[in-house]
């Protein structure tokens, strides 16, 4: 194991937000096409009636249902308090999980709406299908800005015979379109801009296949949004970017028609997704019975 997946490693450990996780970094080359998708979960807590979406058992067993539906490879995941909670719902008999190294938030507070409800940890991480080999590289820790309630950005290599890198965001909430100097929301999420776009710039001249999955609490596909025209600028040479949803609308929620849960492929990953494959799981159920206040979305990449 190389010396910077041991120090990555560690850092999950030391921050207790996820345990040791073997990447299987040197075993074979995928050679099929593969499934990536990403989903907020929604206030994922490891226990039962905790966090700002208390759960049962057999909500816990729903989710594990539409995992299971959703049958994706690789599942870039949000808004979930530990290794231990994603486990509930990717078992980890089938799905290797990995989460950021973000030390415990201190923020805390009260669930608006739930009286006696604290919020948790909102860490971002991966599930990766046991046949899928992979590699973990450093946290992109930059994108909380030095602020410890600010997530951190989790990166992974899937070895396919071209390899592809997966950065794993939950950006700022509270400023999805425009840039209101006057709403303090804005300056934080252009300010994750910058890391944001050095990981991107940085990958495109090494010559790599990349993608940035999650939430990104941003309206990005509208044609005139200032958050994307910034880092889809063409420079260096292999960072133009490609929304995989392209302008398709969003259907999991009847008020909110745009998407804000994307995945964005560079040059060369852009040409490794298979045409036709983006797509927004449904939960076919009504909306005040959705598990999670946000659907899944996936795209199919030949490696």
């Amino acid at each position: 194991m190389s010396l910077k997946i041991t120090i990555a490693l560690l850092a999950c450990t030391t921050a207790m937000a996820c345990s040791p996780v073997t990447p299987t970094a040197s075993g074979p080359v995928l050679d099929r096409p593969i499934k990536i998708a990403t989903w907020n979960v929604e206030h994922l807590a490891e226990q039962n009636d905790t966090g700002c979406r208390p759960r049962t058992d057999a909500d816990y067993a729903e989710l594990r249902r539409h995992a299971a539906a959703l049958d994706a490879d690789v599942i870039a995941i949000q808004e979930v308090e530990n290794q231990a909670a994603a486990e509930r719902v990717f078992d980890p008999a089938l799905y290797d999980v990995v989460m950021s190294g973000r030390p415990v938030s201190a923020r805390g507070g009260a669930c608006r709406g739930l009286a006696g409800k604290s919020i948790r940890q909102q860490a971002v991480g991966f599930a990766i299908r046991k046949s899928v080999p992979w590699a973990l590289n450093a946290d992109v820790s930059d994108l909380a800005l030095g602020n410890p309630d600010l997530r951190w950005g989790i990166d992974i290599t899937v070895n396919g015979a071209t390899p592809l890198r997966l950065l794993n965001v939950h950006l700022k909430s509270g400023c999805n379109s425009g840039r209101a100097a006057t709403d303090p929301d804005c300056p934080v999420l252009f300010n994750q801009l910058v890391p944001l776009e050095k990981w991107i710039d940085d990958r495109a001249v090494a010559g790599e296949a990349f993608a940035v999955l999650g939430d990104w609490n941003r309206r990005i596909s509208a044609s005139s949004d200032q958050f994307y025209r910034e880092i889809n600028d063409g420079n260096p040479a292999g960072s133009n970017l490609t929304i995989a949803a392209g302008t398709a609308p969003a259907t999991c929620k009847a008020r909110y028609r745009e998407f804000i849960d994307h995945i964005v492929t560079g040059t060369k990953a852009s040409a490794l997704v298979v045409p036709g494959s983006f797509a927004e799981y449904t939960y076919r159920v009504p909306e005040e019975q959705h598990p999670s206040d946000h659907c899944p979305v996936s795209v199919e990449f030949k490696l």
